[in-house]
């Protein structure tokens, strides 16, 4: 059995029980996931609860880590452990702390027009095994935009401005803006998705359940993959400052 702990709390707005249950669902619907749900993060700071996991999913918005707490998940992501999250779950879930942010691979700044934005996602056929069997699809919800690492691998995006917001980026030229992204830390696999405002989103868009579902089995399968291939951290460590 693989194990997975989801940590979920922070700003109730991002119904952080009803995600987190949802997550736990699609996991244990492939019936070999043990899925552990908790509400403090203080289980950060336990390295051998860490050392035990293969994906540690994040739910938890707007809040504080502490420097042992992050040093921890970015140390066991560096060993394999993958690492997955949605909307503000996992790129809005510290932003005060900038080397989450490099791990993760973005941070949320702005969802201009608020709550029920229509707008389209454009899946990136041929990025990833993520997106195998997925369609371009139409969402209503808040259309996030994040400062990114261009390091990432895409598999989805939308377009800004949206037509019919104004705001003060329209000055601006048209972009596509990453919904879904993959990347590593170390010889951990991460994955997000920018969708998940609130859990009826997966609701009602299909796609977007099936896209965040694939995306967890992925992150899930880092372990394995670098226990099989031997992988050590030695060539990643360094004691320089780097925050």
């Amino acid at each position: 059995m693989k194990r997975a702990l989801i940590i979920q709390g922070g700003w109730e707005g991002h119904e952080p029980l009803l995600t987190s249950q949802r997550f736990a669902n699609m996991l244990r619907e492939e019936g070999d996931w043990e899925v552990q749900i908790e509400d403090n993060l203080t289980y950060l700071e336990k390295e051998e609860h860490l050392n035990a996991i293969d994906l540690l999913i994040m739910c938890w918005t707007m809040g504080k880590i502490t420097e042992e707490q992050r040093d921890n998940v970015s140390k066991f992501v560096g060993k394999g452990m993958g690492l997955a999250g949605a909307h503000g779950g996992m790129c809005d879930a510290f932003r005060e702390d900038t080397q989450w942010q490099f791990m993760t691979g973005g941070q949320w700044v702005s969802h201009p027009g608020g709550d029920g934005v229509d707008y389209m996602v454009q899946i990136h056929h041929g990025s990833s095994p993520i997106v195998s069997g997925l369609m371009d699809f139409s969402v209503s919800s808040e259309q996030y935009y994040l400062h990114i690492d261009p390091a990432i691998e895409v598999l989805a995006s939308t377009r800004f401005p949206h037509p019919d917001v104004p705001y003060y980026h329209l000055s601006n030229k048209s972009i596509d803006m990453p919904v879904a992204w993959t990347k590593f830390w170390g010889n951990g696999r991460i994955f997000y998705q920018s969708l998940g405002h609130q859990d009826r989103v997966f609701e009602e868009s299909p796609v977007a359940h099936q896209l965040m579902k694939q995306g967890l089995l992925w992150a899930g399968e880092s372990k394995k993959e670098a226990e099989s291939l031997q992988l050590t951290t030695e060539r990643f460590e360094n004691d320089a400052k780097m925050y």
